[in-house]
């Protein structure tokens, strides 16, 4: 599990205050939508295994995690989940789970995904996020193209997830490429990453400590309210739970449009992705895997 210390607080200020001071200007190179289809070229392939795979970007090479189902086949179309690590963490801490193992590999979706899914877990520059000039969104179309040439993958099912700078992450992809990804979820997360575009709807799903010290859940509905608008969803009540209730509050927002659902779920807690109602922190025991799979895999997503 994540060991939540001075130091996050200290990088994700650092982090924050060097993404200010460089120019705001410089505009992000964004790649046009690529034409979806279903399946990707690499249906049908000899694949490769899973393990530690490396791309190029803009002349710097990049490297990433894929986990590839354990009865993998080449005829059948698989999601594809990309986990992105907090401020500080590494693409290992995500596959491995820490000390909760595979109980909370990639934020619990290796449990959850039951060998459906291929996972995958990116690596951040000085193990941050701070897409300078669009270099970590540019890393995430390499990693497509890398995977959908050799893997079965549906191109319609594409998610992202993160926590703290990782969701920050997640967030920027929503912003940027939300023609690419069916949904994403946000754990904790802030605007660190930047929001190139930001317009477009998607799937969007947040998460975050009502008492969050370190990225106050004032940002966390922000992030939120932006795909509110852009989902044309209603202006819904969406309560959030009393500091000392043990609890998480679900909310799913009214008149969306159909296919771009927004849920928020705020809970009982502080900077943590694990949490547990009425507990202590805990990867294998916590709700947020579930709510994210759920949130998925929902119907309204399928296509």
């Amino acid at each position: 599990m994540v060991a939540l210390t001075h130091l996050l607080t200290y990088l994700l200020t650092l982090s924050t205050s060097l993404a200010h001071a460089l120019p705001s200007t410089t505009p992000e190179t964004v790649l046009a939508p690529r034409q979806l289809s279903n399946p990707s070229p690499g249906c049908g392939k000899s694949p490769f295994g899973s393990g530690v795979r490396t791309v190029n970007v803009n002349g710097r090479q990049r490297q990433f995690i894929v986990r590839v189902p354990n009865n993998y086949n080449p005829n059948r179309s698989y999601r594809l989940i990309f986990a992105f690590h907090w401020v500080g963490g590494t693409m290992n801490d995500i596959s491995s789970g820490g000390t909760d193992r595979e109980l909370w590999s990639y934020y619990g979706m290796q449990r959850n995904a039951g060998e459906s899914a291929i996972l995958v877990a990116p690596q951040g520059i000085n193990n941050g996020w701070a897409n300078n000039g669009g270099e970590d969104a540019a890393f995430v179309d390499a990693m497509i193209r890398h995977i959908e040439d050799a893997l079965c993958v549906n191109q319609r099912q594409r998610f992202s997830l993160g926590f703290s700078y990782g969701g920050s992450m997640t967030f920027s992809l929503a912003c940027s490429r939300a023609r690419e990804f069916r949904g994403v979820a946000v754990i904790g997360g802030g605007q660190l990453s930047g929001c190139s575009g930001g317009n477009d709807p998607v799937a969007y799903l947040g998460i975050h400590g009502v008492w969050d010290g370190t990225l106050n859940i004032g940002q966390g509905r922000a992030m939120r309210d932006r795909f509110v608008r852009n989902n044309g969803c209603q202006n819904t009540n969406a309560p959030e739970p009393a500091r000392g209730s043990g609890i998480h509050i679900k909310t799913n927002f009214n008149g969306c449009r159909s296919g771009y659902p927004v849920t928020w779920i705020p809970f009982d807690g502080g900077h943590w992705p694990g949490a547990v109602d009425n507990g202590p922190e805990s990867g294998a025991r916590s709700w947020v895997p579930g709510e994210i799979w759920s949130f998925f895999t929902q119907s309204q997503l399928a296509n």
